[in-house]
């Protein structure tokens, strides 16, 4: 298994970005409707760093599952197994690699999310998609956005998905709850973000995405 080099959690914070929060009515499906399907001009922040050079970037894409609860929109993400080759413990997006046989990154997106946890794509509204994501790891992750109304079932997959857990999307969209960090590697000095929840600890690609999404709904 593939080791972090080191932890996270107990790294300094850099910084508090410290942005306003997105306003309430910006995080409400029909607003996020009209939003992307006539996107602003905006500026997406730089990804990850791949430090060493590497062939080609493996496509992949993940599903961004906001879930229309009552009491507003939620974040639906994941905590993966600790016995995988990568990634292991992280909190994600349902998604993975793409395969031939996927028509577009909403296909893969969709596809992995009823393989991780069981959703059935009739229940997943496709919005639009967030710029391709290319992480230290040499994928180049596509975003995909889609509302979720329940009633829905879901089951996690043993070997991929320890847990299945929501988030206020408007806890995630304020820039005071978010931290910037960095490492210093052999490799080079890595900066990330992060957006610890209670006892989840949001960072690396899945945060650096969600900046993205944030400086979205903002612009």
């Amino acid at each position: 298994m593939a080791k972090l080099l080191f932890d996270p959690q107990q790294l300094p914070i850099d910084a508090i970005p410290g942005e306003p929060p997105v306003p309430a009515e910006r995080l409400e499906a029909g607003w996020l409707r009209a939003r992307f399907a006539a996107p602003p001009p905006w500026t997406p922040e730089d990804a990850e760093t791949s430090f060493t050079p590497q062939a080609a970037p493996k496509a992949a894409a993940v599903l961004v599952p906001l879930v229309q609860r009552p009491e507003g929109l939620s974040l639906l993400l994941t905590q993966r197994t600790e016995h995988l080759s990568s990634h292991a413990g992280q909190i994600s997006f349902p998604g993975g690699r793409t395969e031939e046989y996927d028509a577009s990154p909403a296909d893969t997106a969709l596809r992995e999310a009823w393989e991780e946890i069981g959703l059935d794509r009739r229940h997943a509204e496709v919005i639009g998609a967030l710029p391709v994501y290319h992480t230290g790891t040499n994928y180049s992750v596509t975003p995909v956005v889609a509302l979720l109304r329940p009633p829905f079932e879901l089951r996690a997959d043993s070997g991929e998905v320890a847990e299945i857990f929501e988030v206020p999307l408007a806890f995630l969209m304020d820039g005071s709850n978010h931290q910037r960090l960095s490492a210093e590697l052999a490799s080079g000095r890595r900066s990330f973000y992060a957006m610890p929840y209670q006892r989840y600890y949001i960072w690396g690609a899945t945060a650096g995405m969600l900046r993205n999404l944030f400086h979205f709904l903002r612009a």
